[in-house]
């Protein structure tokens, strides 16, 4: 697997800074099939972010027992009920969100779908978030993710992602 090391650093310019940033790391992952077909999760939330459904990428919180590689493939699994396997490290986001004093490093890969199950949520990511999954065409999560920059949570997670999502459709058109 070779690396691509692609970094991209962003502020939060939706709120205000109140306190000192917690460091999180993140596995992050573009999900792709055999006919090029990417996987995302839809979320829905109304909490201190406001409220809206946004596009955004499989993943979370990198645990203790865990590296990075180990925690994408997990947090795919859950999400999005596909078991994948590792084509390249894309790169670093680093971004914050100062809602809740957070400075996320968020570590992205790209993934081949192998096999597709059922989703693993937890309480909380189907109540609350109502997580679903979509297989979106390239064209058409690009169109997603620019609607919803009309609300501050939908820029941040564009302004993460989108660039992301270039970089992995890039690589995928030269590795045909």
């Amino acid at each position: 697997m070779k690396d691509l090391h692609f970094y991209l650093e962003l502020e939060d310019k939706e709120w205000k800074r109140i306190g000192e940033q917690k460091v999180r790391h993140c596995a992050r992952a573009i999900v792709v099939d055999e006919q090029n077909r990417f996987y995302f999760v839809q979320i829905t939330r109304d909490d201190l972010f406001g409220q809206g459904t946004y596009i955004e990428t499989a993943g979370g919180g990198i645990e203790e027992s865990e590296n990075a590689e180990e925690a994408v493939l997990r947090e795919v699994k859950e999400e999005l009920g596909i078991e994948s396997e590792l084509l390249c490290k894309i790169g670093i986001v680093s971004d914050y969100y100062h809602a809740v004093n957070r400075h996320n490093m968020n570590h992205y890969y790209l993934c081949k779908m192998k096999n597709r199950g059922e989703q693993e949520l937890l309480d909380y990511e189907k109540n609350d978030f109502q997580m679903k999954v979509l297989m979106l065409g390239y064209e058409e999560a690009v169109k997603l993710y620019e609607s919803q920059t009309d609300k501050k949570l939908g820029r941040l997670l564009t302004n993460r992602e989108l660039p992301i999502l270039k970089v992995a459709k890039q690589w995928i058109d030269e590795h045909k």
